[in-house]
């Protein structure tokens, strides 16, 4: 028993698996398997699938707040709510965020009520700490910290979940010069088991450690907390209020790289990564003594840290830099190769802009180059929900950027608030869609009310309680259905949608809507400002085998390959049941596992793949669901031939002022080995079906597991944005 108030029980779980199968994909139980079967410490195993479902919806019922107040009525409901959403998530016909797979229902998710949000947002300016769990001891709650944006993304990220940050103007003219330089020294004990790997990033041994004049020591505690406050420790000492400029940081404490993390899951970084982020933000914080810090610089800093995040293992560092679309110096920053490999490459970075078709074809010209930056138009988000509702300069008021993949516009704090839905699959399983929306709405709802680490986030949910209930397998969905794309032809060159889906999408969205409002009244709590989204999917839609959020499948039949670490006990098994398994090229101690996929609908006449549409039917499907469906934001990477790009800042600029966000992408299939995906023939596909001559799921058995191993090169999207936890 779990001690929750409600629970489900043993003989209902058992009905339905003996009554339900799962939408497996190709990929799905293997993904499912390796990215959130929790580790069971007891019986050396992971979860199964009805273990998880179980762990997730109790977790997430749970936080009903009636429950706390004793309130029967309401234990009946949610007695009966999860017994449904166990239903619904187990046959996957919907599913929580990632996130909330892997960490509903946990002691971590008790404690740290952020762990459920897939993402986040700061704006890079001196902000107060507020009543946080992070606030460093010289500091009072309301005094404004430069440090504050630096380890709020820090925290979040290490928590597993992606941040988006600007360094706009409006943002980073608030920033003050930097005062003073800093005197870093990092020691660490010789006894410490990543003493080689901490003192080859630049730590000294302990032993050599001699006092220095006005010295302040920071002695990092072994916590997620301890590593944040000795970045803000470092920030700070470049400033009159901090601590002092010279600075010693001691990581003796720090567990050795491989220990177990119990809280959040996987296995310690060691302290080489922290002593390498502080060595490298600092030396970028004094080269700016006597000015602000750049557009750049702010950048640097957090690609930094997101950095020494992935060295984490089980936590992917997701960020999105957001500038000016006229800061050439932000644009461009990219193209410094050897800071692009050594840090740059952390965040996806995009430029705000207003609706301007000028902007559009500027911004245009310079993805053909680096395809980088991605678009966000902050104004269209800050004054519409959909588009199809009309201006309403109360939509989004305080909307300051946005996620990493850009679906949900965010206030500062602000976390994306994750539910997706596969019509097509539910349909399939006999499911009634607004009935699932309204179990998506109430699963998404509770979570604002977990508990939450930063004042400045508890401010933003309690005000808005935004939700992104997405739609994923959208083009399996429409060819289902309605047996036909969104577009269904041009006239002068505008895009003619097919009214069906149009209503469809109008309805579902109202059905999202009325179950907002009756469970906020039912709760006492304030509607959500805006409810629905296209998230870009990834590893959740491979779970179903659906296509990705918005996206087209990549082809009629293809390759999906996908990496595990060479002790994964999955890669035996895997090769055994016929499934071609090859080292990695690229990294080391790491498996490259090819499976063959043959998409929903692919023998349809009116299929059609990523390959084969063109730029501007995706922005006009984006456009679309952003007009009938979507009030926070559609996220999708638009791929482009390369023989669209001449025209491609054309294309994009058709489109200003009628999507929120967007980025483009060379279509590119083959060209390198060991792709993500290749697309191959009807000959191959059949030879690699035929190949394989057992079930993963039921050849893996039994298998008792030594540790949970790490993911590689997974993600939560399609275009490798968000985290995959």
């Amino acid at each position: 028993m779990t001690g929750y108030a409600v629970e489900l029980s043993p003989d209902f779980v058992g009905k339905v698996v003996r009554d339900v199968k799962p939408h497996w994909g190709p990929l799905g139980w293997i993904t499912y398997k390796r990215t959130y079967a929790r580790f069971l410490e007891d019986e050396k195993r992971t979860e199964t699938w009805p273990e998880t479902v179980k762990r997730v919806v109790e977790g997430n019922v749970n936080l009903d707040p009636r429950l706390e107040k004793g309130d029967q009525k309401a234990k009946a409901e949610m007695q009966e709510e999860a017994e449904k959403l166990f239903s619904l998530i187990y046959s996957l016909s919907a599913t929580p965020s990632g996130r909330n797979l892997w960490v509903s229902g946990t002691r971590y998710q008790r404690m740290h009520g952020d762990s459920l949000n897939n993402c986040w947002f700061i704006s890079m300016k001196p902000q107060p700490y507020g009543q946080s769990k992070v606030l460093p001891p010289y500091l009072d709650p309301d005094q404004e910290a430069v440090s504050m944006p630096f380890a709020f993304t820090f925290d979040e990220l290490m928590k597993g979940g992606g941040v988006g940050f600007s360094v706009t103007r409006d943002n980073i003219s608030k920033m003050p010069p930097v005062e003073r330089p800093v005197d870093l020294k990092v020691f660490i004990d010789p006894g410490n088991g990543s003493f080689e790997e901490a003192e080859e990033a630049g730590a000294i041994p302990l032993s050599q450690k001699e006092e220095r004049e006005g010295e302040e020591t920071f002695r990092v505690p072994d916590s997620r907390e301890g590593w944040v406050e000795a970045l803000a420790y470092l920030v700070d000492s470049h400033f009159s209020y901090g601590p002092s400029p010279v600075l010693s940081i001691d990581v003796s404490e720090l567990r050795a790289r491989g220990e177990r993390i119990k809280g959040f899951g996987g296995t310690a970084s060691g302290a080489g990564p922290l002593v390498e982020m502080l060595l490298d933000a600092n030396k970028i914080l004094n080269e700016a003594v006597g000015r602000r810090l750049s557009s750049v610089d702010a950048t640097d800093i957090g690609n930094l840290i997101g950095k020494a995040v992935v060295a984490g293992n089980v936590r992917r560092s997701a960020e999105l830099a957001l500038g000016d679309w006229d800061d050439e110096a932000f644009r461009k920053m990219k193209q410094d190769p050897e800071k692009l490999m050594h840090h740059r490459w952390a965040s996806n970075n995009s430029v705000v802009t207003n609706g301007k078709k000028e902007q559009f074809r500027e911004v245009a010209k310079e993805v053909v180059i680096n395809g980088e930056p991605g678009v966000v138009d902050l104004e269209l988000s800050r004054n519409f929900g959909r588009l199809e509702d009309g201006f309403n300069p109360e939509a989004d008021p305080l909307a300051m950027g946005t996620n990493p993949c850009g679906e949900i516009t965010l206030e500062d704090g602000e976390p994306c608030n994750l539910f997706e839905i596969f019509p097509a699959i539910a349909e399939e399983n006999g499911w009634d869609l607004g009935e699932v929306a309204a179990l998506a709405v109430r699963f998404a709802k509770r979570v604002t009310f977990g508990s939450y680490d930063w004042q400045i986030s508890r401010n933003a949910i309690e005000r808005n309680r935004r939700l992104g209930v997405s739609l994923s397998g959208i083009q399996d969905w429409f060819l289902s259905r309605f047996g036909s794309r969104a577009v269904v032809g041009w006239e002068n060159g505008k895009p003619v949608y097919n009214e069906k889906i149009a209503k469809a999408l109008s309805d579902l969205y109202q059905s999202v809507k009325k179950a907002d409002e009756e469970y906020s009244k039912i709760l006492g709590c304030s509607p959500s400002r805006k409810l629905t989204t296209v998230k870009p999917s990834g590893t959740v839609a491979k779970l179903a085998g659906a296509s990705e959020g918005m996206h087209f499948q990549w082809a009629k039949r293809f390759i999906q390959r996908i990496r595990f670490q060479d002790q994964d006990p999955l890669v035996a098994v895997l090769k055994e049941c016929g499934y071609k398994v090859e080292p990695d090229i690229y990294n080391k101690h790491t498996m490259c596992v090819e499976f063959p996929v043959k998409p929903f609908g692919a023998d349809l006449d009116t299929f059609a793949s990523a390959g084969d549409v063109s730029a501007s039917e995706q922005l006009a499907t984006q456009a679309f669901l952003q007009r009938y469906w979507s009030d926070n934001a559609v996220s999708c990477t638009v791929t482009f031939r390369k023989e669209e790009e001449e025209s491609l800042p054309s294309i994009l600029s058709a489109y200003a002022g009628k999507i929120k966000s967007t980025s483009l992408l060379q279509y590119v299939d083959g060209g390198y080995a060991q792709m993500p995906k290749e697309a191959i023939g009807e000959e191959k596909y059949e030879a690699m079906q035929e190949a394989i001559c057992a079930d993963p799921e039921a050849a893996f058995g039994d298998a008792r597991e030594e540790a949970q191993l790490e993911i590689v090169g997974q993600s939560d999207c399609a275009g490798g944005a968000c985290p995959v936890r």
